[in-house]
């Protein structure tokens, strides 16, 4: 069970988002500004924190900023009745992960908490070892023997997510998402380009090959990891 916390300053959304997040099976932890919501992150781990912007004593900008001062990763999805391109890029480049503007879809909420929840279970994994070949997701190389490969950010991603799922079936539209991002404007057919490319890189390793499920999507088959 995933541990969720709400930051924010009005009750009523506090209390709507908490009914939400138990119904989805979410363990649900809340405080009414940042300050509040440190002194959690101290005693209790988080998965993911849904935090508002406009908030009494320590407000979102200020937090996120401080949650990454003090290298705590934790995933944040800001949501917030700001809406302006300038605010939604302060928070980028305060490290937050995500982005909604209020009144909140609680569907599309769920969708992209999913979505987050994914990629850092991917990125909490960091290595995947296969046989002969291993993946380190901190450097994004990926090594057999004396073949050592740094890829592209994106393909080596998608070669990580496949791989941790084997024979598991993910739609262009999934790995759109957890890979690229449910706001990015690149086509789905770009994972078939990232797909080809990393055919050819790895044509020549036995442990794994990627497949083409036809009408659904893509899966990696392992083998020969002896």
């Amino acid at each position: 069970m995933n541990n969720i916390l709400v930051v924010e300053d009005d009750k009523h959304v506090r209390r709507l988002l908490e009914a939400i997040l138990k119904r989805e099976g979410y363990h649900v932890y809340k405080a009414e500004d940042g300050v509040e919501a440190l002194q959690i992150l101290h005693v209790q781990h988080i998965d993911l924190i849904i935090l508002d912007i406009m908030m009494p004593i320590m407000d979102g900008y200020e937090f996120a900023k401080e949650l990454r001062n003090a290298n705590i990763m934790t995933p944040v999805l800001m949501a917030t009745a700001k809406h302006l391109p300038e605010d939604k890029k302060r928070g980028f480049l305060l490290g937050i992960d995500d982005y909604m503007t209020k009144p909140i879809d609680t569907d599309e909420m769920l969708l992209r908490m999913q979505a987050i929840l994914r990629r850092a279970h991917i990125a909490n994994a960091r290595k995947l070892v296969m046989g002969k070949v291993s993946l380190d997701y901190d450097t994004l190389t990926v090594t057999r023997e004396l073949d050592k490969q740094t890829l592209p950010q994106k393909e080596f991603y998608l070669l990580f997510k496949l791989l941790s799922y084997p024979d598991r079936i993910f739609t262009r539209i999934q790995l759109m998402d957890e890979i690229w991002g449910l706001e990015s404007e690149s086509a789905d057919t770009t994972v078939n380009v990232h797909i080809n490319r990393l055919r050819k890189r790895f044509e020549s390793y036995p442990e794994f090959e990627l497949i083409a499920v036809r009408g659904l999507g893509y899966k990696a088959v392992r083998k020969n990891e002896e």
